[in-house]
């Protein structure tokens, strides 16, 4: 029967466990640094601008684009990029199970073995132990046990550590959600450009025509001599070099849609399937809801994962100032040995007296580190205030996003009335100068500086028009609208996560309720069971 000292053992397990739980967090904790945010837009006066609440879940659909939503709900689907930062969540949370389980002893082994021993004679001990014996001393032993080593979290080291891990977790939910945004916004992004390269490319075509038609018209008066060659010429002159702008925009337009098929998780294509329908350009609306520059650090992802990367490295200099102390352990070992030396026998070894116990609290205090931890400490620190003003400048990059992409917006609606209207313009006036040319009234130059400005004002024009919508989708992305769309869904697709337990146990990892709290959630209490 165990004796009561060893019958207080887990009592005494029981009693340090409640130490550790309730004893001391070095380091500081984690507070959000103080960050400039502008209490209203730049053009926030602007009637087009609008600074009410708005849900930027699906902001895409303000262009009534159902080609578009489509688009993107497939890239969401689809998107390698995306999946590989699904899969790092996992990882994070694994890392995050890892930090767990280092709260608990940290050494658990089971142990056995059966040895043959045979001392060597030249031995001083066993030498003299042969000589008053006479025969050598050699015999088996076997012995079978449990060992394990605690070290208490005294100092609040495996604390400090989950608190980072947990932090690194939601970072990296804060990264996929960055993921989405940018993802939405170079779907849409690409999108408004492969319109607007079909667009451009349409317009030289029709300019193209055009020209031919005055071409037919310079040869015409030149066989009835009522124009020279140099018109001819410049005729074909023209005709040549809008011929030859086509090539460049349709390479331009290739390359989009190469990159549009990429976004969609597939190899360059045509994509004559996923673009069917209207291939006009996305029309913007002409007002935008911005909301105040407050709203960003609740919603952009980019500055939240900044704000948990700092906090994650705010808890490692509590990990890395914990070495300064001593470190506590409880070391405790159970179990049975036995030999055949003398009346032994291997066969006694599950008797209670061939018990072997070992246990007991030791300590360890580095008070000689030559200045390695404290120097360590000091870099776990810079390492903290660079993020902290990684962070404020996040701040400070938003807000200067969603200023240059709504000022861009906004000054681009008003250069295409411009253009509209010189557009109109420039129609008209290539119209009558090429019926006064047919009458004999002026020259063909008059015919030629008209088509020139013509094909001119309708490609920008048009390049104003995508540039409108590449602007609000800036804006939208600026605003950190597009990641609502995953939430309640999982980051890592059923069949890649199917792949992956196959290969290995994930537990209940796998689960999206083991690793998609919503955004706002606050730090766990370190104090919770490992994952097995």
């Amino acid at each position: 029967m165990p004796s009561n000292g060893e019958r207080c053992i887990p009592w005494r397990i029981f009693m340090v466990f409640v130490l550790f739980t309730s004893g001391c967090m070095v380091g500081p904790d984690f507070t959000r640094p103080p960050v400039k945010v502008s209490e209203a837009w730049l053009d926030g006066g602007d009637q087009r601008v609008k600074t009410e609440p708005a849900d930027y879940r699906s902001w895409w659909r303000v262009f009534n684009d159902p080609t578009l939503d489509r688009l993107i709900d497939r890239a969401y689907k689809e998107n390698l990029s995306l999946k590989i930062t699904g899969v790092r969540v996992l990882e994070a949370r694994a890392q995050l199970g890892i930090a767990v389980g280092e709260l608990f002893p940290q050494t658990q082994q089971a142990s056995g073995s059966l040895q043959y021993i045979r001392p060597s004679e030249r031995s001083s001990q066993l030498a003299f132990q042969s000589s008053a014996s006479g025969t050598s001393i050699s015999f088996w032993q076997s012995q079978i046990g449990l060992g394990a080593n605690w070290e208490i979290d005294f100092w609040g080291k495996f604390r400090r550590a989950i608190e980072s891990g947990n932090a690194s977790w939601l970072a990296s939910i804060a990264n996929y959600d960055n993921a989405l945004v940018s993802l939405t916004a170079s779907m849409a992004s690409t999108y408004v450009l492969i319109r607007t390269f079909e667009k451009r490319i349409a317009i030289a075509r029709q300019n193209v025509e055009t020209q031919k038609e005055s071409l037919k018209i310079a040869e015409a008066r030149y066989q009835y001599g009522t124009a020279s060659q140099l018109d001819v010429d410049q005729a074909k002159t023209v005709l040549h070099n809008t011929e030859a702008s086509i090539p460049p925009l349709e390479t331009q337009l290739r390359q989009a849609k190469d990159v549009l098929s990429v976004l969609l998780g597939l190899p360059p294509s045509h994509l004559a399937e996923e673009l069917g329908g209207s291939s006009d350009i996305p029309v913007s609306p002409p007002e935008v809801i911005v909301g105040i520059p407050a709203d960003l650090l609740r919603r952009r992802p980019d500055i939240r994962n900044a704000e948990l990367q700092a906090a994650a490295q705010c808890a490692q200099i509590g990990v890395a100032k914990a070495d300064l102390y001593p470190a506590f352990s409880l070391t405790g070992s159970f179990g049975f040995v036995s030999t055949d030396l003398g009346n032994s026998s291997l066969s006694d070894m599950f008797r209670w007296s061939s018990r072997n116990i070992q246990a007991g609290p030791s300590f360890q205090w580095n008070i000689f580190n030559y200045g390695q931890i404290t120097n360590n400490v000091r870099v776990q620190d810079a390492r903290f205030q660079e993020l902290l003003i990684a962070y404020q400048n996040a701040v400070l990059t938003a807000q200067q996003e969603v200023e240059d992409n709504l000022i861009a917006f906004l000054k681009a609606q008003e250069q295409a009335g411009f253009l509209a209207k010189s557009a109109a313009t420039a129609k008209g006036a290539f119209d009558l100068a090429i019926r006064q040319y047919r009458e004999g009234v002026v020259d063909f130059t008059t015919v030629l500086v008209a088509q020139q400005s013509l094909l001119g004002v309708q490609d920008n024009l048009a390049a104003t028009l995508g540039n409108i919508a590449s602007n609000l989708v800036g804006v939208y992305k600026a605003l950190g609208g597009g990641w609502e769309i995953r939430e309640g869904k999982d980051f890592v697709p059923s069949e890649i996560k199917e792949e992956m337990a196959k290969r290995t146990n994930w537990g209940k990892l796998l689960a999206p309720a083991s690793y998609n709290p919503v955004p706002s959630e606050e730090p766990r209490s370190p104090i919770r069971l490992p994952d097995w």
